[in-house]
Formats: structure tokens, C-alpha cells, sequence
């Protein structure tokens, strides 16, 4: 009877487990920190043009000087990241599968480090599928994973490591046997954002008091790789693009933690693991599960894949009237989070489109003549009567955006939204599911550029409607930015500040959809109040702690455990 209770509270142990999700987004990952995604990042290297960079991001949270038992990846953990290049293919093209090993090469010590010896020692494995999961092969072995920035002693003394820190990352970055460039190992986490002026009720920027990003000096553990463009481009596709709008060069992005299903703790301490492995955290576009999935589906999200959503229409409502859509509407909540009053949903676009929550935006467009327009083919999915943003935000998330009218900027169509503009971009994937998409034949923006902005294609969009040369003429260009987020993501993009900006409708205005206070017959730029109101809008944390690295992995070094300042 004993073990029959024993076992009946196991199962529902590890089926709690199982349920589990990202920056400690779902309740259940939360208490797994190690398999817990936090960010995701693809962008198309500054000083590697022919590579993408792709990196994961794990173990929210981390204090510098969390010793003893410092932070490090996970053992009986798959860590992957997963590559789609071909929308008419079900499932991923290309994955990277990561697993650690650890070491204590000095148990009798409880320092993490002394005398050239590292306690929780950490290498990993690398293995390569470019056959859609079906086999893998080993491209990197005993990669060598560098120790937590600990403190001067333990890193440069002769009585630790009798090393710097910069030697110690720099000389983790790996060579694939397949061409690939890896780095794994604890950085300065590069997702800045004021958590705690967000979740307090939306209170960003704080009204009282300055903000603060509730993420400077924690470190997080980092998965990077450069990858050749050629080894993602799907079959078939030439091997120079036609145009930077090129739809062959289009992928999807998302990484994952899997866990295996069952966990035995043996009376001796021993502990062994069995079962298949389960999806237990995963991540696409940044702040999907946290701030678009309500907390009561939020483990539920986490253990599907993408293309699991395909099937499951549940989400699409979260994305068709967002829930943050209703703090933007005065009509609704909008007076009671004041921090968000810069960012408004319009009313009355064009005197004529509502797209507040349960409105029906652009809808009474179906049964017109859409011929040419993303609409005559895809307006069952696009113009949902009372889902008003079906045609702009669930297609940023859920297939990415093509160059097809009206996805296009308003810059040449003469006031008519559903003419032909300016193309903008083309990172249209539709399989789907929440990955971050991105058009690897857009050339990167040159961080040294007097153009370059963390505002990614919001900025993009504001220079191809304002800006000489770029708002002269309706041509095929390449406007700086258009290499930024939500075209894949780069480490600089203030995320948050672009999907607060997209939520209150500043896509819809880029492609002529104008805020509510725009009369041409008063003045002709579309340039109004309202749109400089939410394209000013700040949260308060513009940019990281830490400046980034100008070549690979990019990101920064971890912060020191025993820095004071």
C-alpha cells in the first residue's frame, strides 16, 4: 500500500513536471530554472555577412555571486535549436542539439574553484540534423564551457586559474566540424526592460520614481552559434538571393529544453532518468507566453511545438484581441494605466476602421474587389469580423509578413492603403506556428551607422516615410533597420518598446492605416500627434548594462561576483 501511495504521488510529481515554460514565464518552468529558454535572438552577422547568428538564452535570473553552487547548464537536458526553411515541409530542416556533461575535479574542496581546478566543470556535445530530426551527427566534442566569472582570485590568481576572464571566453569559441562557430557559457544577460515597473499593472515608464532595468548585472548561460547562410537555405533555393526580399532565404527560429519523462531517486542518492524526452520550455518571438499568454495557459503553450498550433486555434484569439489592446483604449481601461497613454488604438482610421479589441478592424473589406492584395487569397484568415487584428498582429507572430499589398509602406500608394507601396519586407513563413522570422538576403545595418536604432523595422518604417532619399520614390530598397526585429531579432532591439508600438497599431499606420487624428484635407503628412506620440513612446530602459561585443558571440561577458558596482 506504501508504494502504491509512493508511486500514485510520483506520477502526479512528474506530470506537474511535464507541464512545464521562459524569464520564468509559467509557473511550472519557474521552478526549473535550468531548462528555462529566456530569450532568442537570429540576425545576420555585422562582420560575417555570409553567416546568421543564432543565439539561446537560459537560466533566468542568475546572481553573479550565487556560490557555492554557481550556476551551469544542465546534465539530462537536450538544449536545441530548431531551423524551418521550407513552409511546404512539415517540421524543422536543421537542428543543433546540445547536451553538458559536468566534472567535479576536486570534491574535497567546497570552493568552485582552486589550484587550476574546477568544481561543476562543464563541457558539452554538439550534434547536426539537416534531415528534419530523422538522424544526427556529432560536429563538436568536449566543447569547453568557461567557469562563472567567480571573483580576481579565482580567475587570475595562481591559486585559481592563473588566467584572465576575456582569455577564458575568448578561447571557448569552438570550430564545427561542419563550418559552424559555437559559444556556450555564462554571459551578462543581454534583455534589458524594467520587469518590475511592467508586471506592476503596466506601470512603464514608472510615474513615480525613475525606471530601472530589472535585469542589470544577472548573468544568464548562453548557446550561440554561426551558422553559414548556405546551411540553412532551404533546398533548391539559388545560392545568391534574386532581390533582399528574396522569399527562398526565408527561415523560422525557436530553441527548446526537453527533459526526460521520468526521474527516480534512488535510496542512496543515486538518481536515474528514463522515458522519452518532453518538450518542457521553449520560445519564438520574444514575449509571446509573457506578456500575450494569459498565466492560465501558460504551461500548456510551453509544452507544444510550433507547429502544434497549427491545429490549436486557442492561442489565435490572444493575438486577434490582446489583452494589452485594452489598457491602449480609453473606451476600456486605457485611463487607469497612464504610463501606456502615448499608445493608442485607433478608432476611427482613415474615418472609417476601428481596431479595438472586438471591433472588426478591416473585415468589411471582404467582398470587395481585393484582386492583388495578401486579401483575395488569405482573407479568411486575415479579415475576421470582431478579431480586428488578425490582419496585422497574428501574422507577425504566427507566418511573418510578405511583400504583397497591403504589407507594404505607404510611401507610393497616394492615401489608398490597398495600393501598391513601397516594398518593406518579406519574411513570410506560413507553417504556422511562434518562431522568430527572418529574410536572411536583407543586409545587416552597420552598428556604427548614424541609421542604425534598437526600434528595428519601426524605425525602418519611419525613415522609408520621412527620410530622403528613401520616401521619394516607391523602389525595391534596402532602408537601414529592416535587418532588425520583428525581421528576426538582433541584440540591441528594444523588443518590449516595438510590441507595445505594434500593439497600439503602428504597423497599420506604416502601411497608410493612420491614427485617428490624421486629416489630409488639414494637412497632408501623416506624420500627426497620435503617431509621434506612440513613436516617442519609452518604457524607461532603452538600452543594456553592458555594451555588446562587435564580432561573435556578441554578447557580454558575464558580470563578476564580486563586483560592487
Amino acid at each position: 500500500m506504501r508504494k502504491a501511495i509512493f508511486l500514485l504521488s510520483f506520477l502526479f510529481t512528474v506530470t506537474a513536471f511535464l507541464n512545464a515554460s521562459s524569464h520564468r514565464e509559467a509557473p511550472l518552468i519557474a521552478n526549473d530554472p535550468l531548462a528555462d529558454n529566456t530569450d532568442l535572438y537570429a540576425f545576420r552577422s555585422p562582420d560575417n555577412p555570409n553567416t546568421i547568428t543564432i543565439i539561446a538564452n537560459y537560466i533566468p535570473g542568475e546572481l553573479p555571486f550565487g556560490g557555492p553552487n554557481y550556476y551551469t547548464f544542465g546534465e539530462n537536458i537536450r538544449y536545441e535549436i530548431h531551423v524551418d526553411n521550407d513552409a511546404s515541409v512539415p517540421g524543422d530542416e536543421v537542428t543543433y542539439r546540445f547536451t553538458f556533461n559536468q566534472v567535479n575535479e576536486d570534491p574535497t574542496t567546497f570552493f568552485n574553484i582552486r589550484l587550476g581546478k574546477q568544481n561543476l566543470k562543464t563541457t558539452y556535445t554538439l550534434e547536426r540534423s539537416t534531415d528534419g530530426g530523422a538522424t544526427f551527427i556529432t560536429i563538436i566534442t568536449d566543447g569547453v564551457v568557461p567557469p562563472n566569472n567567480i571573483g580576481p582570485r579565482s580567475i587570475e590568481s595562481g591559486v585559481g586559474m592563473n588566467s584572465d576572464y576575456p582569455t577564458l571566453f575568448t578561447n571557448a569559441i569552438t570550430n564545427a566540424s561542419t563550418g559552424e562557430k559555437v559559444f556556450a557559457g555564462p554571459i551578462d544577460d543581454p534583455f534589458f526592460v524594467d520587469l518590475g515597473s511592467v508586471f506592476d499593472l503596466g506601470d512603464a515608464p514608472r510615474q513615480n520614481g525613475p525606471s530601472r532595468d530589472g535585469l542589470a548585472k544577472y548573468n544568464v548561460h548562453t548557446i550561440a552559434i554561426q551558422v553559414p547562410i548556405l546551411t540553412l537555405l532551404k533546398t533548391g533555393a539559388s545560392t545568391t538571393p534574386t532581390n533582399i526580399l528574396d522569399p527562398d532565404y526565408v527561415i523560422g527560429v525557436w530553441a527548446s529544453a526537453s527533459r526526460p519523462a521520468m526521474k527516480t531517486l534512488g535510496a542512496d542518492g543515486e538518481i536515474s532518468y528514463s522515458g522519452d524526452w518532453i518538450q518542457v520550455s521553449r520560445i519564438g518571438m520574444p514575449l509571446t507566453n509573457e506578456a500575450v499568454i494569459p498565466i492560465g495557459d501558460k504551461d500548456a503553450w510551453n509544452r507544444m511545438s510550433p507547429y502544434a498550433e497549427i491545429s490549436e486555434t486557442t492561442w489565435d484569439e490572444y493575438f486577434y484581441n490582446p489583452e494589452l489592446a485594452l489598457y491602449m483604449d480609453d473606451s476600456q481601461f486605457g485611463t487607469a494605466v497612464p504610463s501606456l497613454s502615448a499608445l493608442r488604438i485607433q478608432t476611427a482610421s482613415l474615418g472609417a476602421f476601428d481596431f479595438r479589441n472586438g471591433a472588426d478592424g478591416v473585415s468589411g473589406l471582404k467582398g470587395t474587389d481585393l484582386s492583388g492584395t495578401a486579401f483575395e487569397a488569405f482573407g479568411d484568415l486575415l479579415l475576421i469580423p470582431g478579431k480586428p487584428r488578425s490582419v496585422d498582429l497574428w501574422p507577425i507572430f504566427h507566418t511573418g509578413v510578405p511583400n504583397a499589398i497591403p504589407y507594404q509602406l505607404a510611401t507610393g500608394k497616394a492615401g489608398n492603403p490597398l495600393a501598391m507601396g513601397k516594398p518593406f519586407i518579406n519574411n513570410f513563413l506560413p507553417n504556422g506556428g511562434d518562431m522568430l522570422r527572418l529574410n536572411m538576403a536583407v543586409p545587416p545595418t552597420s552598428r556604427d551607422s548614424e541609421f542604425f536604432s534598437p526600434l528595428g523595422l519601426v524605425q525602418a518604417a519611419a525613415i522609408g516615410l520621412t527620410a530622403a532619399p528613401f520616401n521619394t520614390n516607391a523602389n525595391l530598397e534596402f532602408i537601414p533597420n529592416m535587418d532588425g526585429f520583428p525581421n528576426g531579432r538582433r541584440l540591441e532591439d528594444d523588443v518590449t518598446r516595438i510590441e507595445l508600438q505594434a500593439v497600439s497599431g503602428v504597423v497599420l499606420a506604416a502601411i497608410g492605416l493612420w491614427y485617428d487624428d490624421y486629416d489630409p484635407n488639414s494637412s497632408p503628412s501623416p506624420v500627426t500627434d497620435d503617431l509621434l506620440g506612440v513613436l516617442t513612446y519609452s518604457t524607461g530602459v532603452d538600452s543594456n548594462d553592458k555594451p555588446f561585443r562587435n564580432s561573435f558571440p556578441y554578447v557580454a561577458t558575464p558580470w563578476r561576483g564580486t563586483e560592487v558596482e
